[in-house]
């Protein structure tokens, strides 16, 4: 593959560039509300380069890359978004560990004396309801001690309450939780938070809760390097014992320290509560809340010299659910072949199953007793992933990547008494899903206090002894060829209003 354009998030957009497929502005954009805007008009779009920012003159912003998978399974040389996966899968199962090198392009500037954040990287601010300008778009990194041995990237949202520490958030059960868990009140825990950097470790940094296939001490860079084609460049932190990603565009460098907590917000640290005022909005498709987490002390800040580039997004977004979701259908799949191989033809995560809220399975049943497997499959995935509220499982004959086919298997094939389930109620939940949060009533929103009512396991499939029964109706369009009636603007012109389940329609003859 001639991909190495993948190295670096700015060679990738050079690539953009140069196959038409990058909007570029150089009309000054606010950070403060004006970006997030305008993502979301081009929500599933094309990627969007800011060449300059408002109060940044040697910073530019960049959003979107993850927002169409047709187009990111393309510059993987991956096929479309229904295939990329497969390469992911063969990431998670052949991991190309990272490369240490000496000299890289993210510490080209240090600054590790009076540091400000502030008038460094362009923060942004995603509505008018949030607290300020936070960081979302940091991608933390944990190596080696640090996280059983291996490689860990993640999102984790912060918010500079002062010039050099901030609030670090963490999803309860997360990986990062895990690390914070381990070494609570014992050690400083040294991580970077690496901005800008390539395509496939942004893809693994949204790769959250699948942790059967992804336990700690798995190397995550390793299944980035795999998916891209060549291992992922690492260079070790210039003032704490830990790796930054070489050709990230900036890296804070610091300590988490479990002993001290900071407020996420004013009002909340006014009124001592947490779950109550807004933050910015979350996977979910919710408004985001305030809350007391762990200080994020910064010992470094570095960067390119050549105007680095941020790359925030909209939380609640295509680009945003992308990189949430790409990895965990391949997780899926694999978890699916562990509990019954050869059963699982697909996996996929829709756009109205947000991020981390759940999945759907195509399966293929071989024979009668692949029946009780499928609801196995179910609900193990639902009992293995924090925050996963559905899961669905449909035949061959649905496509599993139109909701309008999903719900006509659910609405025909589900049997009310048997097909349906309720897995884990009472077990943990997300803190992040207003379904789960606002069961603790009175008490403070947060993970302690929340109940989990459980998630909906659907079994949306044919009974194996009643194939027969359930015959698709099928009209014949491969034997008509409409050129014999019409000329191509008339076949264009009729097919112009045709919805995306017309066209499905109109492609099997359903």
């Amino acid at each position: 593959m001639s991909n190495h354009y993948l190295a670096s998030l700015r060679t990738t957009i050079d690539h953009l560039r140069s196959t038409n497929r990058l909007l570029e502005t150089d009309v000054e954009v606010n950070p403060e509300l004006e970006m997030t805007g305008i993502q979301k008009h081009f929500d599933g779009g094309l990627p969007i380069l800011f060449n300059k920012v408002k109060g940044y003159p040697n910073g530019r912003l960049f959003t979107n890359l993850y927002g169409d998978g047709n187009l990111i399974a393309d510059i993987y040389d991956a096929g479309d978004e229904r295939t990329f996966k497969w390469r992911i899968l063969e990431g998670i199962r052949n991991p190309l560990p990272p490369r240490e090198v000496k000299d890289a392009p993210c510490q080209e500037v240090v600054v590790d004396k009076n540091i400000d954040v502030w008038p460094i990287i362009p923060m942004i601010k995603h509505t008018p309801s949030d607290p300020g300008r936070t960081l979302g778009g940091g991608n933390t990194l944990a190596t080696g001690k640090w996280f059983w041995g291996g490689t860990h990237i993640s999102y984790n949202r912060m918010f500079f309450r002062g010039p050099d520490f901030s609030t670090f958030q963490i999803s309860p059960g997360s990986h990062t939780d895990m690390i914070a868990s381990k070494f609570y009140r014992k050690e400083l825990i040294p991580l970077t938070i690496n901005m800008g950097v390539p395509p496939a470790c942004t893809l693994m940094a949204g790769a959250g809760f699948v942790y059967t296939i992804l336990p700690p001490g798995c190397d995550e860079l390793g299944i980035a390097g795999r998916v891209q084609g060549f291992p992922v460049d690492i260079v070790k932190a210039r003032t704490i014992d830990a790796y930054s990603i070489a050709q990230a565009e900036y890296v804070i460098e610091g300590y988490l320290d479990t002993t001290q907590k900071v407020w996420e917000s004013d009002l909340a640290e006014r009124d001592q509560r947490q779950g109550v005022y807004p933050f910015h909005p979350e996977w979910s498709g919710y408004m985001g809340k305030a809350y007391r987490t762990y200080k994020f002390q910064v010992t470094a800040v570095t960067h390119r010299k050549d105007k680095p580039i941020y790359y925030p997004l909209c939380v609640h977004s295509y680009d945003d659910h992308n990189i949430d979701t790409m990895v965990r259908t391949a997780s899926f799949f694999e978890l699916a072949e562990r509990v019954c191989p050869g059963l699982t033809v697909d996996t996929n995560i829709p756009m109205a199953i947000p991020d981390w809220g759940g999945v759907i399975f195509q399966v293929k049943k071989r024979r009668q007793r692949d029946e009780g497997f499928v609801k196995n499959i179910l609900s193990t995935a639902l009992s293995c992933s924090i925050g996963a509220r559905l899961a669905i499982a449909v035949d061959p004959d649905i496509d599993i990547y139109s909701m309008d086919d999903v719900m006509w298997a659910i609405a025909t094939r589900v049997d009310a008494k048997d097909d349906i389930m309720i897995v884990s109620p009472g077990g943990a939940g997300q803190t992040f899903q207003p379904a789960e949060r606002s069961s603790a009533g009175e008490k403070d929103w947060t993970q302690t206090n929340i109940k989990f009512s459980g998630a909906i396991a659907l079994d949306a499939t044919v009974p194996y002894r009643y194939v027969d029964a359930f015959e698709k109706a099928k009209y014949p369009v491969e034997l008509v060829d409409l050129k014999k009636w019409f000329s191509e603007d008339q076949i264009a012109k009729g097919k112009a209003t045709q919805g995306e389940y017309a066209k499905l329609f109109a492609r099997t003859g359903f």
